[in-house]
């Protein structure tokens, strides 16, 4: 039975009309027990991230600045989220909450972080509404722990994953894969160790024959054991930010795609939640919780 980490530092307070859809985290939690997906007792608080797990991925200097609040106003512009001691906690739970869905995989199966997947961050720098690496900091600390030898990350949000793919330039022990809208932020690219970049507009059909011969052979080659799923839903063609075409329908065929990848052969699996920014908000929560409806289907 797959469990939720979520928390009530996953929100914090925007000014008003900030596009990022911070409210989601919260509704995303109440969808699931309203729905009867989850119960409560599925869900946990993971805690805050500890200093020597982030120190793996970032470094101290910038950690530093983020902690005492002394990032530059042109790095807050390019992080696109106010500096406060709300952003340092939810950076620290999120990331907490990814690192605690890896270690949970390992006994379940299968663990589900809902928030996370803050791709964009670097290892001197946050970028795209992302502070910390939350997958790359989950990676590290199993790689260091010798709870995995070979780690695949699948980040099938609809903007490359840039950070993810710099901090692990020199990790062999790490693929990166990306599959992304090609010309869509950000506009320098990093180099994955397997990156595709989508024709703008690409819908359900094409999306899904690309990663159904793409994703298969992959695993038989990297012959991971275990794998991060970046779940971002900022695939739908009513993201305002996204600039493919999929429907609810196809986003959810994605997600059963990897899962069910994931489930039939027997490879642990953590999931954070990526992007959304469709304009009805309730878009992009029914897109979230239909990843993790997939995850209870498969672990019931």
């Amino acid at each position: 039975m797959p469990r939720l980490a979520t928390s009530d530092h996953y929100t914090l307070d925007l000014p008003a009309g900030h596009r990022f859809p911070i409210a989601k985290y919260a509704l995303i939690r109440e969808q699931l027990l309203w729905q009867g997906i989850a119960a409560p007792e599925d869900f946990y608080e993971p805690g805050l991230c500890a200093e020597e797990d982030l120190l793996r991925v970032h470094t101290a200097e910038y950690w530093h600045r983020v902690r005492d609040l002394q990032l530059t106003p042109r790095e807050v512009r390019n992080l696109g989220l106010p500096q406060s001691p709300q952003l340092v906690r939810r950076s620290l739970s999120s990331s907490a909450g990814t690192l605690q869905s890896a270690v949970r995989a390992l006994r379940d199966g299968i663990g589900l972080n809902l928030a996370g997947g803050t791709h964009h961050a670097f290892a001197d720098r946050g970028e795209g509404f992302c502070v910390l690496n939350d997958q790359a900091i989950a990676a590290a600390h199993l790689l260091a722990r010798g709870l995995a030898r070979q780690i695949l990350i699948v980040d099938l949000d609809v903007h490359q994953g840039d950070g993810t793919a710099a901090i692990f330039r020199n990790e062999p022990r790490v693929f990166t894969f990306s599959m992304h809208a090609g010309a869509n932020y950000p506009l320098r690219k990093e180099q994955s160790d397997l990156d595709i970049a989508l024709a703008l507009g690409t819908g359900d059909a094409e999306y899904l024959a690309q990663l159904r011969a793409t994703l298969e052979p992959l695993v038989e080659r990297v012959k991971p054991d275990f794998i991060f799923y970046q779940a971002g839903v900022d695939v739908l063609a009513t993201d305002k930010l996204g600039k493919l075409a999929l429907t609810p329908a196809g986003c959810r065929q994605r997600d059963e795609l990897v899962l069910g990848l994931c489930h039939a052969r027997g490879l642990p699996v953590a999931v954070s939640m990526g992007g959304g920014y469709s304009e009805r908000l309730a878009d992009i929560v029914d897109a979230h919780c239909n990843t993790f409806r997939v995850a209870f289907e498969l672990w019931p």
